[in-house]
């Protein structure tokens, strides 16, 4: 009788596209909002970041707690777990000296110094699976104040941060979702728009930000400017001709200055994309 086989002599052949688990991916997006904020945040607060009813946000909470990824202060805020410092402690004792924590910190400063250059508005807005979600939001010490509240997501077609999102993000992943916000289901027209959208695609990646003036409010403008941080990765590709390869890297953060046209004037004269860009250089984001 022949031995019997050995199913680890002959492993079934794995397939680069397997299935995960969901209920995985969605705690682990709730801890990136505690992550990312930097801060404890409310339930409800949480649930909107998400777009998830609190009451199913308190469940995968109550998950991370028993886990010690996540914690339930006095006040009922929630904030990360020692679980999570531990982890951020190892990164900053690597080559790396960079604490994943304080990505959100360096940005909120970076946000304020252009607050006070520009007299704008500042959010900072973070990639998520549904598209982009702010994090963090800087008002400018005047009278006129337009901001948009933490845990909004931004539309992808018709705001600065979106449009910049979309120019940086696979078109497989985009179009969908612009798809959607076209709400229209007529081929002809899909392609009309997604044409004239592929266009303006092209021409953020080339200019390096996106402009939007008076398309989600009149009267009122906005530039975006892609966050590139340091890759951990050495042997990844990041320079093509001397130059850093932006469409090399994943954008997982940006930052839009808002404000009206008189605070964020558009017109060929006046140098305020310049001043923004100069100060993300100086910081070494753009």
């Amino acid at each position: 009788m022949p031995a019997a086989e050995n199913p680890l002599d002959n492993p079934a052949p794995t397939n680069k596209t397997q299935n995960g688990v969901q209920s995985l991916e969605v705690g682990l997006s709730i801890l990136d909002v505690l992550i990312d904020h930097n801060e404890p945040m409310m339930l409800k607060d949480i649930a909107q970041a998400m777009q998830m009813h609190p009451a199913k946000c308190h469940r995968y909470l109550v998950s991370l707690i028993r886990k010690d990824y996540a914690r339930k202060l006095d006040d009922g805020r929630y904030g990360l777990g020692d679980r999570v410092n531990a982890l951020g402690a190892l990164g900053a004792m690597g080559h790396t000296g960079f604490h994943p924590n304080n990505i959100l910190e360096r940005l909120t400063y970076i946000a304020n110094d252009i607050k006070n250059s520009t007299n704008c508005a500042v959010q900072i807005a973070k990639w998520f699976n549904e598209g982009p979600i702010i994090i963090q939001s800087v008002e400018p010490d005047s009278a006129i104040s337009i901001i948009t509240r933490i845990g909004s997501r931004m539309p992808l077609t018709t705001s600065a941060t979106g449009q910049l999102f979309a120019s940086y993000q696979p078109d497989a992943t985009i179009k969908p979702l612009v798809i959607t916000e076209w709400q229209t289901s007529e081929e002809a027209v899909i392609a009309e728009k997604w044409q004239h959208f592929s266009q303006l695609q092209t021409k953020i990646r080339t200019q390096g930000y996106a402009t939007v003036t008076g398309d989600m409010l009149v009267g009122i403008n906005a530039i975006t400017i892609p966050v590139i941080l340091p890759q951990l990765d050495s042997s990844a590709e990041m320079f093509i001709d001397g130059q850093p390869s932006v469409e090399n890297l994943p954008l997982e953060y940006a930052i839009t200055i808002i404000g009206t046209t008189e605070q964020l004037p558009m017109g060929t004269k006046n140098n305020v994309v310049e001043r923004i860009m100069a100060i993300a250089q100086r910081y070494q984001i753009a």
